[in-house]
């Protein structure tokens, strides 16, 4: 009688741990997913900033090239920093 019930509780805790490593393992399925998923995104995110780099280069040379064809033809123009023009007509 002792020994079945030493046993009963053993099987118990025997399932309890089986359902407790079953769900770890699920768990362990949906981490490994999402990390997979977060990393294909920042390998994106890398890829598109690289673009974005890559065209920002070629305007800065393409607006330098053509700045400096207009001083070659001596064609007058000025050059306004649109990101500190506002502040400097707050200033005068």
């Amino acid at each position: 009688m002792i020994k079945e019930r030493f046993c009963r509780e053993y099987i118990a805790e025997i399932e309890r741990l089986e359902k407790s490593i079953a769900e770890l393992e699920e768990t362990i399925i949906e981490l490994k997913t999402q990390l997979r998923m977060k990393s294909e995104e920042a390998t994106s995110l890398a890829i598109e900033n690289r673009n974005l780099r890559y065209k920002l280069e070629k305007l800065e040379k393409r607006y330098n090239q053509l700045i400096e064809l207009l001083k070659k033809m001596k064609i007058p123009f000025i050059i306004i920093d649109e990101e500190n023009f506002e502040e400097d007509q707050e200033n005068i």
